[in-house]
């Protein structure tokens, strides 16, 4: 390991949850099996995707308070819950709730922006405000706001047999800090340092050309280098950040090892990567997007290319995101291969 890599401390993994649209309980189900195989491995956490209106896990909330009554250790995360589809003061409700159940596991992270396809849902889930609501970091203070104890009302007390409070409830302690909020620019790295959040990268980033950033955007070829803008997005979150150096970074890259695969997983998941690696090239669209390639390989391997990883040197947290469309088997063996061999390979060690 390089003098200057992090020994790895918090080993996590994400899914997507992907279920059939005319028999959706079996995905979510294995979702939970999944969860449930990450607790026994020893992983630090599992984290949830977020999709609406597509097959995938639509409600994580939900997800993760089921997970919570099946597991007794793991932590339980969202990355991410994009906040455009909710409200602040009703999620704050439910994030309370499931984090009471789960004895204090939850990391709820979130996002802004507008709902993606807003243009096609807006007169469904705002046919009143659509054209006024507010899609900004705001709608991230007000959920700090509730989930902290802030007031969410300008009444308390009694009415009839009525009792009410001024306060989100139930209320959870502790669970303000273990917030944190998706993000892939310099801007919302340092929104989130400002407001004592915990941020979740992951393997995209926005490729910006602000000049406070120009010097870590730029491989030795003159080419966008994801590593570095990574880089320059967790040091610009930890210069506004309270707790400096010991502010908590996840990463989230997908990482895929192959130990114990068999020849024909081995062919796939080398076909996947191959299939995706065109988007790494250059930055994509009008939002100048940058992927990181998928890693596959041995753990060795893969052991190797982190630790030149000048982000992942950074961090001793991570999510390693499992690739969308594989099979349930495919999960259950790059899981146990990370748990089993790539993680004491970065340092890591299963928690009992």
């Amino acid at each position: 390991m390089p003098p200057t890599s992090r020994p790895l401390r918090k080993l996590g993994f994400l899914t997507i949850g992907l279920f059939d649209g005319t028999d959706p309980r079996p995905g979510h189900e294995s979702t939970l099996e999944i969860i449930e195989l990450g607790e026994r491995l020893g992983f630090d956490s599992a984290w949830v995707r977020h999709r609406h209106l597509q097959y995938g896990i639509s409600s994580p909330v939900a997800v993760l308070a089921a997970a919570s009554q099946r597991t007794s250790r793991i932590e339980l995360g969202t990355a991410v819950i994009p906040l455009g589809w909710e409200n602040p003061l009703r999620l704050a409700e439910d994030l309370a709730t499931v984090d009471l159940l789960s004895g204090g596991r939850l990391n709820p992270g979130v996002s802004v922006g507008p709902p993606m396809h807003y243009e096609r849902v807006k007169e469904a889930l705002y046919p009143d405000t659509a054209d006024v609501e507010d899609f900004g970091f705001e709608r991230v203070r007000r959920l700090l706001d509730f989930v902290r104890g802030e007031r969410a009302s300008d009444f308390n007390g009694v009415e009839g047999f009525e009792v009410f409070a001024d306060t989100v409830q139930p209320h959870s302690p502790g669970l303000g800090r273990r917030l944190w909020y998706g993000g892939g620019s310099l801007r919302s790295a340092r929104w989130a340092g400002e407001h004592g959040m915990n941020f979740l990268t992951s393997s995209v980033v926005k490729a910006e050309q602000e000049a406070e950033a120009a010097k870590a955007t730029k491989a030795a070829d003159g080419t966008s280098d994801f590593a570095a803008i990574q880089l320059s997005h967790i040091r610009e979150f930890r210069a506004h950040h309270p707790d400096g150096e010991a502010a908590r970074v996840s990463q989230g890259l997908v990482v895929v090892p192959t130990d114990s695969a068999s020849p024909e997983q081995r062919a796939k998941y080398e076909e996947y990567a191959a299939r995706r690696l065109p988007r790494t090239a250059a930055p994509q669209g009008p939002a100048r997007l940058l992927f990181a390639p998928d890693l596959v390989g041995t753990s060795a391997e893969l052991a190797e290319r982190l630790h030149a990883h000048v982000a992942f040197r950074e961090v001793d947290e991570v999510a390693f995101a499992l690739p969308f469309t594989f099979e349930h088997e495919d999960y259950v063996q790059i899981l146990t291969d990370i748990a089993t061999r790539l993680g004491p390979a970065l340092g890591w060690r299963p928690s009992g």
